[in-house]
């Protein structure tokens, strides 16, 4: 007999990232019995699924638990960023929050949409994903706006390119686009406040906080 769980998680340890239109994922989404069992499996592991609702892909991660067992204590932990220098997660959050932060507020204008629209019609559509959703910034206003502090040119070059080989992001032509891995390991719910009302707010047109403390990393999935 096939083991759907077994598969599903060599397919996403061997690819990274699956669509959730996958047809196993789709199953792990919607099948209480199935994902019970595929937790279980990961968690004997030490990994998780990563998923949240708005991507539009899914991935693995250690649990919190085992974190700091495979990258050591806190301190140690924040200076191990998958290879990216200070100046590249600095580019992988400002990323996050001109890509992914407009993207949330369309889906989730479109759900609100959706509950007052259902509430007279009793339709329902789908959640816009990908493209639909998802606009990309252009590099030439990447440069001009954010060069001179993410180290000119050649090191913000350097680093698109590292962003791009972890899945991060994805270039077509001047814009860059997320990758399969951006709406998933950062975590929105820690970032997001502090980011508009603290590092970046300058960028969203909102008054810093007179205490706007300089955004201390979460553990990323």
């Amino acid at each position: 007999m096939t083991d759907d769980a077994q598969i599903l998680i060599a397919q996403l340890l061997t690819h990274q990232t699956l669509s959730r239109d996958h047809k196993l994922v789709k199953r792990a989404l919607s099948d209480d019995l199935f994902r019970a069992d595929l937790d279980a499996r990961l968690i004997a592991c030490g990994m998780k699924l990563l998923d949240n609702v708005y991507a539009d892909n899914v991935t693995l991660a250690l649990a919190r638990d085992v974190e700091p067992k495979i990258f050591g204590a806190r301190e140690v932990w924040q200076n191990n960023n998958i290879g990216l220098a200070r100046d590249g997660v600095a580019l992988l959050v400002v990323l996050w929050a001109l890509i992914i932060l407009p993207k949330r507020e369309r889906q989730e204008a479109h759900q609100r949409a959706e509950e007052d629209q259902n509430d007279m019609f009793g339709k329902e559509k789908p959640m816009p994903r990908g493209e639909e959703a998802s606009m990309g910034i252009s590099y030439r206003s990447l440069v001009a706006d954010f060069g001179e502090q993410l180290g000119k040119k050649t090191r913000l070059d350097m680093n698109l390119g590292q962003l791009n080989k972890l899945g991060f992001i994805e270039r077509k032509g001047d814009m860059i686009i997320e990758g399969p891995l951006l709406d998933l390991m950062m975590d929105t719910d820690t970032l997001k406040d502090r980011i508009l009302n603290g590092a970046l707010a300058d960028i969203f047109h909102r008054p810093m906080p007179a205490k706007a403390a300089v955004i201390e990393f979460p553990h990323a999935e």
